[in-house]
């Protein structure tokens, strides 16, 4: 039997530049687990319109799925845009109605999203006010077998251009571009069900020595400068390496355009307030340390209900058939919508997929910033935050919680 007898991995496109990292096709990828994706989310915002925009997308390559997803959030009522479809078949960054166009890698990127049934459509340019940031390599065991290995990247920026719902534009000109923020990821990040299998058929897993408790990841715009920054701790605030697919204790960038100074961000601390019954910060002071010891005093406070996730298709729930952002839906494309007022939370959510009610929270907030540079300068701006709390977190008094399904520290009281 020779290789012939086999199915062969597809050209594609992108196999006409040499930038191959295998000896194979782009449509191959050297790992066979299914939790191997590769893709985006995109953000948009403005603060003062009430207004978000977040899409994205992931290609399993292992389940031969495209998947995505487009939501706009006008203060607090979510309405999701979830799509699919099979990947192999069509290589282009499209399913259906959504497409992304790269007019210049690592700066700008154009989303359009053509008339649907959803009632939502736009044509947008996010353009990165200063170059992406690369993080330091995820990496996670478990049992002997990585569970996370993984490459990313984070970019502030801003969009202009328009957005419509139900016939209604918003125009977003040069004059005035909203905020935006980007994440880029590819490897293997975490399994997630239905594609993890049946755990009982595995040994368990020994426990970490220090579980990650907290994620905080933000994506800041001011006056003159933007920054990136995330850290990770344990429950009793321990800012130490994790064995987790968010495993770095902080890392951040302080840039000044595209050209100009940059800085590196070594330290934080931090003192946030909760929305009560959930997880979810009102407002807070986070100071971040550069290299040359100085301190940036950031207070934030989250002027909209906070994005929920579990809407978006990642975790089982979401899609009406149970699947997720990586499983086959019956069609391709497959698409299908749905709209939700999360505008008062903590509030109580019937999975479409599941039938399952949660009581859900957002843990994606938009907040307005008053930054102190450390020569006493003062500015104004806005910031994307992301908080993931997992279990009990003695800083702020959170107790331990029960699994929830991948959406453990996602949203779920």
């Amino acid at each position: 039997m020779t290789e012939q007898d086999f199915e062969r991995m597809p050209l594609t496109p992108y196999d006409e530049y040499p930038v191959h990292a295998t000896p194979y096709p782009m449509s191959y990828v050297p790992n066979t687990d299914y939790a191997w994706d590769d893709g985006y989310f995109f953000m948009i915002y403005d603060l003062d319109a009430g207004i978000q925009m977040w899409n994205g997308m992931r290609i399993a390559p292992n389940s031969n799925i495209i998947g995505g997803h487009s939501a706009f959030n006008v203060r607090g009522v979510q309405r999701t845009l979830r799509l699919s479809r099979i990947w192999r078949d069509d290589f282009s960054v499209a399913i259906g109605p959504l497409r992304y166009e790269f007019i210049e890698p690592l700066r700008a990127t154009r989303m359009v999203l053509e008339p649907n049934e959803s009632g939502m459509s736009y044509d947008l340019v996010w353009r990165g006010l200063a170059p992406p940031h690369l993080s330091a390599h995820h990496r996670a065991v478990r049992n002997g077998r990585f569970t996370t290995d993984q490459s990313r990247y984070n970019q502030v920026g801003t969009a202009t251009g328009w957005l419509e719902i139900d016939g209604e534009r918003t125009i977003i000109d040069e004059a005035r571009p909203w905020g935006g923020s980007r994440d880029r990821s590819w490897g293997v990040y975490e399994s997630r069900p239905p594609l993890l299998g049946p755990g009982k058929w595995l040994p368990p897993a020994p426990p970490p020595p220090i579980a990650r408790a907290l994620r905080f990841s933000c994506f800041l715009e001011s006056e003159g400068f933007s920054s990136y920054f995330h850290f990770h701790e344990g429950p009793e605030g321990e800012n130490v390496p994790l064995n987790d697919a968010f495993g770095t204790p902080f890392e951040g960038w302080i840039n000044h355009g595209w050209d100009g100074p940059e800085l590196k961000l070594v330290g934080h601390r931090h003192a946030l307030a909760w929305r009560p019954g959930t997880r979810s910060m009102t407002s807070g002071t986070v100071v971040i340390t550069d290299e040359k010891g100085g301190d940036w005093t950031l207070e934030m406070e989250v002027k909209l209900p906070p994005h929920v996730l579990g809407t978006i298709g990642y975790h089982v729930g979401a899609w009406r058939d149970g699947g997720t952002i990586h499983t086959y839906h019956g069609a391709s494309p497959a698409l299908e919508w749905d709209e939700f007022d999360f505008s008062s939370q903590p509030c109580d959510h019937v999975f479409p997929g599941t039938g399952e009610t949660r009581k859900l929270f957002g843990v994606e907030h938009l907040a307005a910033v008053r930054v102190t540079a450390p020569d006493g300068s003062v500015t104004v701006g806005r910031a994307q935050i992301e908080i993931f709390l997992n279990g009990r977190y003695a800083p702020y008094g959170f107790e331990g919680q029960s699994d929830q399904g991948g959406l453990t520290g996602r949203g779920i009281a």
